[in-house]
């Protein structure tokens, strides 16, 4: 059952996510909180499961505790996001921040954290492998967020209040946004490793889950926002940003797959 239930819990969190375009107005905001849930049990399970209490512990120290502070700081001071606040549609808050919104930085650090691991596996051990995989971790959550914010803001969870300068097809989300995320990002994948100990630097089969996660990701959100939520730039942005990390790993594993056993 403990090698089943990342795989169960990923199952759930992919019908929740079918059905996300399906509804509107107040169930598609709970529905999005359910999600985030779901997401956040799926990589910390995964964590703990695979890893032990001090990995689980590490990623939930430095990405929802890590999340909460940044998010706190930003919308207090405009630091490193932007000027920006939250509706109401998510949930209760805590310093003007959702609680659910800290979630969802853990939920796709871990397997952004775990594809970066599988790319760079078999560069020489020592400090250019270290940096590769922070900065390919750093890439594949920030890319992440081309995505979700997009979708977000258009569904009035949280607004800037000056949107300005904004990448092309995408008003409403200044460019600050997302070098706050790199920000963010690059200390978050620092800090992990040393925290959660060397267990982080290996792969192995029941790191498929997560492998499954990120990929399901990328392409269920390229077609989302292509099809089903009307945002074809997001689905042009999100699609080059997280393709440096997806396609990658998903070329990996089908050749790994092919290969004799």
């Amino acid at each position: 059952m403990r090698r089943h239930l990342p795989w169960l819990l990923l199952g759930t969190l992919i019908l929740a996510q079918i059905c996300y375009p399906l509804t509107d107005g107040t169930t598609r905001a709970r529905l999005t909180v359910a999600t985030v849930l779901l997401g956040y049990l799926l990589s910390v399970t995964h964590a703990l499961l695979t890893r032990g209490p001090r990995t689980a512990v590490a990623l939930v120290t430095v990405a929802t505790g890590g999340g909460f502070a940044i998010e706190a700081l930003g919308v207090a001071t405009g630091f490193p996001f932007g000027t920006y606040d939250y509706s109401g549609q998510l949930g209760p808050k805590l310093a003007g921040v959702p609680l659910i919104i800290p979630l969802a930085w853990t939920w796709m650090a871990w397997p952004a954290w775990l594809a970066a691991v599988r790319l760079t596996g078999r560069l020489a051990p020592g400090g250019p492998r270290r940096l590769a995989r922070i900065a390919l971790a750093t890439v594949g959550l920030a890319a992440w967020d081309l995505f979700l914010d997009p979708q977000m803001v258009a569904e009035g969870h949280w607004r800037w209040l000056d949107p300005t300068p904004a990448l092309p097809g995408l008003p409403g989300i200044p460019i600050s946004n997302y070098l706050g995320w790199l920000l963010f990002a690059v200390a978050m994948m620092t800090a992990l490793r040393p925290l959660a100990g060397p267990d982080v630097d290996r792969t192995g089969p029941a790191d498929h889950p997560m492998y499954a996660l990120y990929l399901w990701t990328y392409f269920s959100s390229v077609l989302a926002h292509a099809v089903f939520l009307d945002l074809p730039a997001s689905a042009v942005w999100g699609g080059v940003g997280m393709a440096v990390t997806a396609l990658p790993l998903a070329v990996l594993l089908a050749r790994a797959r092919r290969a004799p056993r």
